[in-house]
């Protein structure tokens, strides 16, 4: 009898274009205007839904379009709705450049039913880093749209940095009045393009500025704000967020890139694939080779070494390893042991 533990997917993404009609400064793709690559066409992706259907029939699993920017693709409404039409759930994540009237149609139509849009500051801000004048009033302009939309879950994604760090408040105002319940924000990790961009990491204080505008914003009530799951946060856990940490990537979580590569979660920009669409089954990629992502003492390398929250933290999220298997920055210590 076979002892392989079989891991149902429960999330899973799709890098569905490598094409972006912005260029910002913390993309952690790389993503171009002008993007030399080409889109994956739904054909090759849909073998991928099916084996996963067919695997675990009953298991509810949301597909993730994710870019680049995944409205570029004018056929996306269409892919949604095969999603739609496969017994999967589907949503997207979007800059709002492009997220209009009638393309908010197209997509609810086709079966939508989650959608996140980056605001990353308030105008200045979110403009210089997105790299596009104009683009902060395109995310308002698209709320209004999203509001028009109850079947949606949706969120405001905040990628939170030095320049915006102390706006936060106002921007939870403004979000606030737009109607906006659900919030979340993000640190910016050094890789991609901010890898090469100095001043987008926060410092330790800074770190701690933000768990504390978070604890505040959740003890007051107004909107659902979060931290995202960038490893273990000690005494904030679940006081920033309604779970405790746990990364899972290659545990619920699977991901293929728009070259066909099989891996954990689209964050991972690291060499952690782990099989190829074109070359390779992809159910049997799933089952038999994802043991990095559920093995953990390999991660006991660095600040993890003789960390006392190791078994808790279990090394950190796999999208904050780099190529040598270090990671790259950790919140924890941050937070509790600056002078490391």
């Amino acid at each position: 009898m076979s002892t392989t533990r079989i891991f149902p997917i429960y999330t899973f993404f799709w890098e569905c274009t490598l094409r972006c009609n912005l260029e910002c400064r913390h993309c952690g793709s790389d993503c171009l205007k002008r993007s030399e690559s080409h889109d994956m066409p739904f054909a090759d992706i849909e073998p991928v839904l099916r084996s996963i259907r067919a695997h675990q029939p009953g298991t509810r699993c949301v597909v993730h379009t994710i870019g680049g920017e995944p409205l570029v693709r004018k056929d996306l409404p269409e892919c949604g709705r095969k999603i739609t039409e496969m017994g999967f759930l589907w949503g997207t994540v979007s800059n709002a450049m492009l997220l209009d009237g009638p393309m908010m149609r197209e997509l609810s139509k086709s079966g939508l039913r989650s959608l996140a849009v980056d605001l990353d500051g308030l105008r200045p801000e979110h403009d210089w880093l997105r790299r596009q004048p104009g683009s902060f009033d395109k995310v308002f302009d698209a709320i209004a749209h999203i509001r028009r939309a109850p079947h949606l879950t949706w969120d405001v994604i905040t990628c939170v940095n030095p320049r915006n760090i102390d706006s936060l408040p106002e921007l939870k105002r403004l979000l606030t009045e737009a109607g906006v319940q659900q919030w979340r924000c993000f640190a910016i990790a050094p890789m991609g393009r901010a890898k090469d961009e100095l001043g987008l990491q926060l410092s330790a204080d800074q770190v701690r500025q933000l768990m504390e505008f978070i604890v505040e914003t959740r003890h007051e009530g107004k909107i659902n704000l979060s931290f995202s799951c960038e490893g273990y946060l000690g005494d904030y856990e679940k006081r920033v967020r309604s779970y405790g940490y746990n990364c899972q990537a290659g545990i619920s979580c699977a991901s293929v890139r728009e070259n066909g590569d099989i891996s954990g979660c689209l964050s991972i920009r690291s060499h952690y694939t782990q099989g190829n669409i074109y070359q390779d089954d992809f159910w049997d990629v799933w089952v038999n080779r994802f043991v990095p992502f559920r093995t953990f003492d390999w991660r006991r390398n660095g600040d993890c070494r003789d960390c006392d929250v190791f078994l808790k933290c279990k090394g950190g999220p796999m999208h904050l390893r780099d190529d040598e298997g270090n990671l790259m920055l950790c919140n924890y210590q941050r937070l509790f042991k600056q002078n490391i």
